[in-house]
C-alpha cells in the first residue's frame, strides 16, 4: 500500500481559534474541513511543505522556527495510508485569504465537532481541545 506524507498546520490566533479550509468541489472529499496544508513533495521537509502549501492556499508566509510538532495522524484509506503531522502555528506575516476556490473558517477547537472532516483528522480534534 502506498504511503503518501502530507504536513498541516493547527494555524492559531490570539482568541486560540484555529483555522479550518473546505475542501473545494473537484477535489477528494470535497466540503470537508481540514487544517491547511498538503503533500510533501520528495526532497522537502514537512515544514518547507507547509510553508510553500500556505503561501499557495492561503497567501501567508510562517517559517519554519514558527511550527511547533503537536501530534499526527495515521489513517489507512482505501487506496493508500496517510501519515500527518500537525504542526502548531502562532506566528505568521499576512492574513489568510482563499486561493485556491476553499471556504476559511476561524474555529474554536470546542466547537470543531460541528465541522465535518475527513477520517484522518477527526482524531486530532480532542488532542488540540486538551492543548488549547
Amino acid at each position: 500500500m502506498k504511503l503518501v506524507l502530507v504536513s498541516a498546520v493547527a494555524l492559531i490566533d490570539a482568541d486560540g481559534r484555529v483555522l479550518l479550509a473546505q475542501r473545494p468541489e473537484g477535489k477528494a472529499l470535497a466540503g470537508l474541513w481540514e487544517f491547511p496544508g498538503g503533500k510533501v513533495e520528495a526532497g522537502e521537509r514537512p515544514e518547507e511543505a507547509l510553508i510553500r502549501e500556505l503561501k499557495e492556499e492561503v497567501g501567508i508566509d510562517t517559517w519554519s522556527s514558527c511550527l511547533a510538532p503537536l501530534t499526527f495522524a495515521s489513517h489507512t484509506y482505501e487506496d493508500f495510508h496517510l501519515l500527518m503531522p500537525l504542526f502548531a502555528c502562532r506566528r505568521w506575516q499576512g492574513t489568510p485569504q482563499p486561493r485556491e476556490g476553499q471556504r476559511l473558517a476561524w474555529v474554536r477547537p470546542r466547537d470543531m465537532g460541528r465541522y465535518p472532516m475527513p477520517p484522518a483528522d477527526l482524531p486530532l480534534i480532542p488532542i488540540l481541545r486538551d492543548w488549547l
